[in-house]
């Protein structure tokens, strides 16, 4: 059993694996569970995989299934959540056991190998799984099987594999999250031992466990299912893993409170004053929510900005939080289009962070400063826009406060997103914690109604704020005549009326206005998926968008369209009736 508090997730483990009756053992079996951060942000892992016994390469395969998997999960950002974290190392393990078995003349007798794993995280057990490997829980004397078998049976007696790893070029995996009780077993197996011991065996020798401290208890029971299925006549290599969840992260209020304090607010700060050797120049902005300084360090004249909390929520540890968590997810998003979160390696008195300093003005200061842009010109900055918010989705992090206040353009016109108090980070939202939601983030004006209506966010979220930005940029007035900021309900939404940017600038392409259409629409599923298809669309002509282009009046202004023809034909009836 691991030496951790309480705080952290803790088991008692043991398993084995023997080639049985055949000469070499294709299995493969590991287990790792990490320590302090890694094991809060990326979780404890078991996985299993059974070399094809078909396959020429099935020993080779089934061992670089779970080396590499072990190795390539822990280094996937931790800001990705479990579920994609696992997927991209899958994908890319697969397709190099795909390419490896071409070279045989059947890939089904190359690089094949099954796997299911288990990946622990916070109060959660992740399960992924192809072929016919098996995990299975026992929760209060109750054996059930987790996965199911990806197996074609031609006979009673003759099956094949339908899904494995290297099998194909496309790997669909199973997934599935079950939420962890105290003293929960998870038990992998091979086919060589589920296929020859039964149910009611496998759950007997796991009650053992399930008061059990001593690791040699956890050994032998092991070693007992490897024997059961051996007196069964098992012909397949045998291997097992069981896993006990002994304890789990319940943090309490006073527990994050004890975290969260241990640096005080900043004093109220003036110019000249002197903070940790940084000497503040003058207050850049100031809200309800936070202050922003522009200082300089005294040592090496370096000029930074400095941004600290509000004192109307020090006591407030949803709040706290919160700020805590924008520095980190700063520190991890690396992209010219997105401000740098600077450490300086000198210690901290009190709660603040600092950023680079930008020379320059924010979009919501273009946008008036530029009534009637060109058009390149605003392609051009919407580029760059693009490249941080991809930043950010790379990282499986949503901004959620897209907004021309949150944008800047410095001197040289480089954008830069600023301001990482909305945002929303997959794995870091896997992760319990007793702290209540704040609720909706961002700013009403520029959030997608999912958000508005059900505090939901998507990257499809994030591209209808864009949408905004686009649109105010082009027009210089907001979409929907500025009624989003009013919308609290569905019914309000469809009140609203879409006025095109042609009819507000007539210098706007039409096909420019039906990509902006789209991003702009209230469903999110019927957006763009990514936000580069959304920039695709504005420098590229949508034939679509396009067909109207030229004057066409039912294409440019229907609802004008209509009105002409419906006064023409009221003339020609009242003609008709005169002579």
């Amino acid at each position: 059993m691991s030496e951790q508090s309480l705080e952290h997730l803790s088991f008692t483990v043991a398993q084995h694996s023997v080639a049985g009756v055949k000469p070499q053992n294709e299995d493969a079996i590991g287990i790792r569970i990490p320590q302090g951060l890694t094991l809060t942000n990326k979780g404890a892992v078991a996985v299993i995989a059974d070399g094809v016994s078909a396959a020429e390469a099935g020993k080779e395969a089934s061992e670089t299934c779970v080396h590499n998997f072990l190795s390539d999960y822990y280094s996937t950002p931790d800001s990705w959540g479990v579920k994609k974290s696992t997927t991209q190392v899958l994908t890319a393990l697969n397709r190099w056991l795909f390419s490896q078995g071409r070279s045989f003349s059947d890939a089904q007798k190359g690089y094949v190998s099954t796997f299911s794993s288990v990946i622990f995280k916070s109060q959660t057990a992740h399960i992924f799984h192809v072929g016919d490997s098996r995990i299975y829980r026992l929760r209060d004397n109750d054996l059930e099987q987790l996965t199911r078998d990806h197996t074609t049976f031609i006979s009673e007696e003759q099956s094949y594999l339908a899904r494995a790893m290297g099998l194909d070029v496309k790997l669909d995996v199973d997934y599935r999250s079950v939420d962890l009780e105290l003293g929960d077993i998870f038990l992998l197996t091979t086919d060589g031992i589920h296929d020859f011991v039964k149910d009611r065996d496998l759950s007997s020798v796991l009650r053992i466990l399930v008061d059990e401290s001593a690791e040699s208890v956890f050994d032998d029971c092991c070693r007992k299912l490897v024997n059961i299925a051996l007196d069964n006549k098992s012909r397949d290599n045998l291997s097992c893993q069981i896993l006990r969840v002994d304890s789990f992260p319940k943090q309490s209020i006073d527990d994050i409170s004890h975290k969260l304090s241990k640096l005080p607010f900043p004093p109220t700060l003036e110019p000249g004053m002197v903070l940790d050797g940084y000497r503040i120049e003058r207050e850049l902005h100031a809200s309800s929510r936070s202050q922003v300084y522009l200082v300089c360090d005294i040592d090496t004249s370096q000029r930074y900005c400095m941004k600290t909390p509000s004192v109307n929520f020090d006591d407030d540890l949803a709040y706290i939080d919160r700020f805590v968590m924008e520095s980190w997810i700063g520190h991890r998003i690396a992209s010219p289009h997105v401000v740098k979160v600077i450490d300086s390696g000198k210690s901290k008195s009190c709660l603040y962070y600092l950023t680079e300093y930008i020379d320059g003005i924010t979009l919501e200061r273009w946008i008036k400063e530029n009534p009637n842009p060109a058009v390149q010109d605003v392609i051009l900055l919407v580029q760059q826009i693009v490249k941080g918010i991809r930043a950010f989705h790379n990282r499986e992090t949503l901004h959620q406060d897209i907004k021309p206040g949150n944008i800047l353009i410095d001197r040289n016109g480089q954008v830069k997103i600023i301001d990482f108090g909305s945002c929303f980070i997959q794995g870091i939202a896997e992760i319990a914690t007793p702290l209540e939601s704040q609720g909706i983030l961002g700013t009403a004006a520029y959030s997608a109604p999912e958000v508005v209506l059900n505090a939901k966010s998507t990257v499809q979220s994030d591209i209808f704020s864009l949408a905004v930005i686009v649109y105010e940029m082009l027009t210089g007035e907001p979409p929907f005549s500025g009624k989003l900021e009013e919308c609290r309900t569905s019914k309000a939404y469809l009140k609203t009326k879409y006025i095109p940017c042609y009819e507000i600038n007539p210098l706007i392409p039409i096909w420019i206005d039906g990509a902006v259409k789209k991003g702009l629409r209230f469903s999110p599923e019927r957006r763009y998926e990514d936000v580069s298809e959304f920039l695709h669309e504005l420098q590229k002509p949508n034939p679509i968008y396009k067909k109207g282009e030229g004057g066409a009046l039912l294409e440019t202004n229907p609802l004008l369209f209509w009105q002409v023809l419906s006064g023409l034909l009221f003339i020609s009836l009242c003609l008709s009736l005169l002579f």
